[in-house]
């Protein structure tokens, strides 16, 4: 049996096989974006979650403290200190400290 094709039909089998590898591809680099994008938007929540939870310490240690009063310098130790750490939160969560720049294949010039 023997397989004869004319030069059109092997160019459309040469075709198709192009606008496979093509489309492979094109699906791959929009997966790695969608990836990318999708562990940006995890580290904010990340950090707001910290943020948040933080936030509950802080005012559960102050409550306990002012619903039993003690020593004035307890007090101030516990209004003063989680101020401190609050602070030290919020300007992380609210500072840029680094610029991801994407990544570059290898090989390439920069």
């Amino acid at each position: 049996m023997m397989l004869q094709l004319t030069p059109v039909e092997v160019l459309a089998v040469l075709g198709g096989l192009l606008a496979l590898v093509v489309v492979w591809r094109a699906s791959a680099k929009a997966t790695r974006r969608a990836s990318e994008a999708a562990r940006s938007s995890v580290r904010l929540m990340s950090l707001t979650g910290r943020v948040l939870v933080t936030a509950a310490a802080i005012v559960g240690v102050q409550w306990i403290v002012i619903k039993h009063p003690g020593s004035e310098g307890l007090l101030l130790a516990v209004l003063g200190v989680p101020a401190l750490f609050a602070s030290y939160t919020l300007t992380r969560a609210l500072t840029v400290t680094a610029v991801e720049m994407p990544q570059q294949k290898k090989g390439r010039r920069r």
